[in-house]
């Protein structure tokens, strides 16, 4: 809970939760010099904020060649990159488990071999989210974290994450239902699962 409490707490600087939001819209590495400039900051400043969200545990630090890197002594050595952190953070006050709850939920449901009922339901939930023209809004609101990828669109971030390890069948299945739902006639969801990203995309209905 205290670690949790300071991650969210070092968002609090404006700068710092400039270059954590850049950094995790893009779903790769970045370097120091391309999130300083995003965040209209000097690299070496952008490196001290985001070493500092790398000790916050928000951040993950690697090192990789850059197509960038300037010529000269030092150009090809490895660069720091970051990358949004895995280790998902909340806070609660007072604490509160709901992800306990779910998943002992989601068990009962597989063990009654109530799957469908649970699906149908997630669709149900779904459609009442929806609002015809603003499914890409309504995605972002719910923390999904949609992007376009060519004539696709794509979901960085799966809400469900926590639940989905567990019972990934049921929860995947739920969560393309209740995407579909709430997408209603302007796309079509499917089961694309990647890594680090939510199992569903979407591809946009050509009349909408």
């Amino acid at each position: 809970m205290n670690d949790d409490l300071d991650a969210v707490a070092a968002l609090h600087d404006p700068v710092r939760r400039a270059l954590y939001e850049f950094v995790a819209a893009q779903g790769r590495p970045v370097g120091r010099e391309e999130a300083g400039q995003a965040a209209g900051i000097s690299r070496t400043l952008a490196a001290f904020h985001l070493d500092k969200l790398a000790e916050a545990g928000l951040l993950e630090i690697d090192f990789m060649r850059l197509t960038d890197a300037k010529p000269g002594p030092g150009g090809g050595r490895p660069a720091k990159v970051y990358r949004r952190a895995r280790t998902a953070r909340k806070v609660t006050l007072p604490e509160r488990d709901y992800e306990q709850l779910a998943g002992l939920l989601a068990e009962v449901v597989h063990d009654l071999d109530a799957d469908d009922r649970a699906i149908a339901a997630a669709g149900a939930a779904g459609r009442r989210l929806h609002q015809p023209g603003a499914w890409h809004q309504t995605l972002r609101d719910r923390g999904y974290e949609p992007y376009a990828d060519g004539d696709r669109v794509r979901l960085r971030n799966c809400p469900f994450h926590q639940v989905a390890r567990d019972q990934p069948l049921l929860v995947c299945a739920m969560n393309l239902a209740l995407c579909q739902g709430l997408a209603g006639a302007d796309a079509t969801a499917e089961l694309d699962p990647r890594p680090d990203e939510c199992c569903v995309s979407f591809s946009k209905n050509k009349n909408c």
